[in-house]
C-alpha cells in the first residue's frame, strides 16, 4: 500500500513538472488608480442620495448583513418583497423598492446590493440561476485546486480572493466597475470591507476612496465584493494601494465644527472616532497598501456608516449648524440581518467543545452581539429626539422659546423608523429553528433560498412596525411573489 502512494506522489509530481510551461503564468495584482487632483464635489453623501427624486422628505434604507449565499437569498427575499408592496405618494401609487435612497450590503449581502445597483429590474429575472442557485463554494474550490491556477496564486499580492474576483465577474458582474454603477442611475451602494491592518472599515464608496487620493470610477465591483466577503483564513487579503496625501485632500465643509472646535458639538464619539480611522488612512507613506478583508469583521449589518451620520446630524443640529438632512422628516431602515443562532448542547457536558468549534464560535460571538447592539443605538436615536421635540414643543406653549437650550430648540424633526428583519422575528418556531441551521457557505440547496425568500416576505409583509412607519401611505400588496412553502 505504501509502495501504491508513493508511486502514485511520484506520477502527480511528474505530470505537474510536465504541466509547468503551460500553467498560468504569474498574474500581475489589478492596480487602481490614483486621482491626480481632489475636486471637493460640493456635496454631502446623503446629499447626492436623491439627485435623481430630488429632496423628499423620507430616507429609506437598506441594510444587508453577512452572511454567505444565505444572506445574499435573504436580502434578495426583501428586494423581492419591497418590490410587492405599493405605497401612495402625491396621490400616486408606487412601489415601496422604488422609494429605496441608499443600501448597504456586507458579506453576502454586497452581492445583492451590488446586483441590484447593477441590474436594476433584470436581478429579478436572472439574479437566482446566476448567483443564488449556483454551487458558488465548490466552483470556487476547484480553481483553488486547479494545477493551471497555482503559478497566478503564488504571485505577488495575487491570491485566493482575487481568483474569487475574477470568478464572480464571470457569472455576474462582467467586468461592469464603479462607473457603470453610478451610470446606472439605481440608488446608492455602499458595500464595506475591514482594513486588515488597522481595523478600520473601508466602504466602497467615493468620499472614501477620495481621502485615498484612489478613483473609485475605474474599480471592479467584483472585487468590491470580493474583498467585503474575504472571510480570513478561508480566502486572503485583497490588497489596495492608498495614495492618500498626494492629491490635495480636504474634508469636508460639514465637518468643520468637528474639527475646528475646542470643545465639539455632542453628541461627537463615532464622528472623531471615524474622523480618525480615515485620517490615518490618509497617511500613505505609513500605509501604502490595504490589504482588506471580510466587512462584518468591522460591522456585520452595515449600521454604523448609519449610526455616524445620524450622530453627527445631531450634534451639528444641537449646535445650530446646517445639515444635509434638514429637509428629512422620515427615515426607514430596514435591518436585514441574516444571522444564524444554531443551536448547542454545548453546556449539557462537563468537556469542553472541539477546538474547531470554539474558534467558530469566537470569532462570531462579538460581530452578532455588536449587530445587535446597533439596532437598540438607532431606537435609542429616535426615542432621545422625540423625547427632545416633546420638551421643545412643551416649553415653547407656555414660556418664551428663544430661552430654550440650543440642543432642545434645534432637535431633530425625523422620526427613525428601524425595521427589523431577522429569523427571530418568524413566529413559527419550527420554520426559525430550520433557517437558523443554515451554514454560512456559498452554496444552499435550492429549497434553502426559496425557503429564505419567502421567510423574508413573511416577516416583512407581518411587521406592524413597516405598517407604523407607512400609516395611511400603505396602499397594498401584489399578489406575485416569493416562492410559497
Amino acid at each position: 500500500m505504501k509502495l501504491r502512494r508513493k508511486l502514485l506522489f511520484v506520477l502527480l509530481l511528474m505530470l505537474v513538472l510536465v504541466a509547468l510551461p503551460f500553467l498560468r503564468p504569474g498574474t500581475m495584482r489589478p492596480v487602481n488608480r490614483p486621482i491626480a487632483r481632489y475636486r471637493d464635489p460640493g456635496q454631502h453623501q446623503f446629499e447626492r442620495l436623491e439627485l435623481l427624486r430630488g429632496k423628499h422628505e423620507d430616507l429609506v434604507v437598506l441594510a444587508f448583513s453577512g452572511g454567505g449565499t444565505r444572506a445574499a437569498a435573504f436580502s434578495y427575499g426583501v428586494l423581492e418583497t419591497l418590490r410587492r408592496i405599493k405605497v401612495r405618494q402625491g396621490g400616486v401609487s408606487l412601489r415601496l423598492l422604488d422609494e429605496v435612497d441608499v443600501v448597504f450590503g456586507i458579506s453576502g449581502g454586497s452581492f445583492t446590493a451590488l446586483a441590484y445597483g447593477l441590474y436594476g429590474e433584470r436581478l429579478f429575472s436572472e439574479y437566482e440561476r446566476r448567483f443564488l442557485k449556483r454551487n458558488v463554494q465548490r466552483d470556487l474550490t476547484l480553481r483553488v485546486l486547479n494545477p493551471l491556477n497555482w503559478r497566478a496564486l503564488v504571485s505577488s499580492g495575487w491570491g485566493r480572493s482575487e481568483l474569487a474576483a475574477d470568478f464572480y465577474d464571470e457569472i455576474l458582474f462582467h467586468g461592469a466597475t464603479f462607473a457603470d454603477l453610478e451610470r446606472a442611475g439605481g440608488p446608492a451602494i455602499a458595500v464595506g470591507a475591514t482594513d486588515l491592518g488597522t481595523g478600520a472599515r473601508v466602504v466602497f464608496v467615493p468620499q472614501n476612496f477620495d481621502i485615498m487620493c484612489a478613483d473609485l470610477s475605474g474599480f471592479r465591483i467584483a472585487r468590491a465584493a470580493a474583498a467585503s466577503s474575504a472571510v480570513p483564513v478561508v480566502l486572503s487579503p485583497l490588497t489596495i494601494d492608498n495614495y492618500g496625501g498626494s492629491c490635495g485632500y480636504r474634508e469636508p465643509e460639514w465637518l468643520r465644527p468637528f474639527i475646528e472646535a475646542t470643545s465639539p458639538p455632542r453628541p461627537a464619539g463615532r464622528v472623531l472616532k471615524r474622523l480618525q480611522e480615515l485620517r490615518a488612512i490618509d497617511e500613505a507613506g505609513r500605509d501604502r497598501y490595504l490589504h482588506l478583508v471580510d466587512g462584518a469583521v468591522a460591522d456585520n449589518l452595515g449600521l454604523r456608516g448609519v449610526l455616524d451620520y445620524l450622530e453627527a446630524f445631531e450634534a451639528l443640529r444641537s449646535s445650530g449648524f446646517p445639515t444635509p438632512l434638514d429637509h428629512v422628516r422620515r427615515i426607514i431602515i430596514f435591518v436585514v440581518n441574516s444571522v444564524s443562532t444554531p443551536s448547542f448542547d454545548w453546556n449539557e457536558s462537563e468537556n469542553p467543545p472541539p477546538t474547531l468549534s470554539i474558534l467558530t464560535k469566537t470569532a462570531g460571538v462579538p460581530v452578532d452581539r455588536y449587530a445587535n447592539e446597533s439596532v437598540e443605538l438607532l431606537k435609542d436615536i429616535d426615542a432621545r429626539w422625540s423625547m427632545l421635540r416633546e420638551m421643545r414643543d412643551s416649553f415653547a406653549r407656555s414660556r418664551d422659546k428663544n430661552t430654550l437650550p440650543a440642543y432642545v430648540q434645534n432637535a431633530p424633526d425625523a422620526d427613525i423608523y428601524p425595521i427589523e428583519v431577522s429569523f427571530q422575528a418568524l413566529k413559527d418556531e419550527t420554520e426559525r429553528e430550520r433557517l437558523n441551521q443554515l451554514p454560512t457557505s456559498f452554496h444552499l440547496p435550492d429549497e434553502a433560498v426559496d425557503r429564505l425568500r419567502s421567510a423574508a416576505a413573511k416577516i416583512l409583509l407581518g411587521s406592524t412596525e413597516l405598517r407604523r412607519a407607512l400609516a395611511e401611505e400603505w396602499v397594498g400588496v401584489d399578489e406575485i411573489g416569493p416562492p410559497s412553502q
